[in-house]
């Protein structure tokens, strides 16, 4: 049996250990090129990877897939998800809605989204891309997509507050020389992107990377392709009963993200905020209790 709404990806780093020398490195050469080398039939996806069919055979079994026609499958599901649009979404819950209310379905969604994100996490990943959020030595750059520039938006308005040299993005993708003209080996651009996954952010990546610059993504399950090129990368479940995806478990993981780069930086950030607050005082955004 597979574990529910895990991807053939995480199946794979799953039962690595398990695997034997020859079906490990199929299991590798399945995820340099994932999830296209798996697409073909056994036999071309055996000479591809140099093993045999009875080692793919024995490597899809210990997966949980019964045989390759079913692995097959899983992987052409999965790649029918990353490029499905919102009517496709919809109908897909469509069919398989339950007659309870839409609060209830919703709910239910929601909260199995969280705990299978935050089950799957790293805590030693999770560490590593929150220190690299609070290194106030080296500039932040914070960008999102056509959906995702909110989480950014929020993710910038709260990490500008817990510590110095952080930019965002605007959404124009044709500004974005500008900022990379100013990037330096070891500044850190945290990224958002869930399907369909957008072009222009993966070359905006790729360019990042070729200047040293440490690369945080939060994607969906399905991983954008920036999850090959990111220093640290989290997958967060989406699916909901609606035509768009969810970004609650995003939110969440971000929000944790933003609180462990404050304490790790406090209590400079508590300084920062005192400052902060007396500005916002003097400029008068905000009314007094009893005012």
């Amino acid at each position: 049996m597979t574990q529910p709404n895990a991807t053939v990806r995480d199946l794979i780093r799953a039962h690595y250990t398990s695997l034997t020398a020859s079906e490990r490195k199929a299991a590798n050469a399945l995820l340099e090129n994932y999830p296209a080398a798996g697409l073909a039939s056994i036999t071309i996806v055996a000479a591809e990877t140099g093993t045999s069919t009875p080692t793919i055979a024995r490597m899809v079994q210990k997966l949980g897939f019964k045989g390759f026609p079913q692995f097959h499958q899983a992987l052409l599901k999965e790649l029918q998800a990353k490029v499905s649009g919102p009517t496709e979404r919809r109908a897909n819950w469509a069919a398989e809605a339950p007659e309870s209310h839409l609060l209830n379905r919703f709910a239910k969604a929601v909260t199995q989204n969280i705990q299978t994100t935050f089950s799957n996490l790293s805590s030693d990943t999770f560490d590593a891309a929150a220190h690299l959020l609070a290194d106030s030595d080296h500039t932040l750059f914070i960008v999102g997509g056509r959906i995702t520039h909110a989480l950014a938006d929020y993710a910038f308005t709260h990490l500008q507050a817990v510590r110095p040299k952080t930019i965002h993005l605007t959404s124009a993708s044709a500004n974005w020389p500008h900022y990379l003209l100013d990037m330096e080996r070891g500044d850190t651009l945290l990224m958002f992107d869930i399907r369909r996954y957008e072009s222009n952010l993966l070359r905006l990546a790729e360019l990042a990377r070729d200047k040293g610059v440490n690369v945080v993504l939060l994607t969906d399950q399905w991983s954008s392709p920036i999850a090959d090129l990111a220093t640290q990368s989290f997958n967060c479940w989406v699916e909901i009963p609606s035509a768009w995806d969810s970004n609650i478990s995003t939110m969440m993981l971000l929000e944790a993200l933003i609180a462990a780069a404050q304490e790790e930086r406090w209590p400079a950030t508590r300084d920062r905020f005192d400052r902060l607050d007396s500005l916002f005082e003097q400029t008068r955004l905000f009314r007094k209790p009893g005012g």
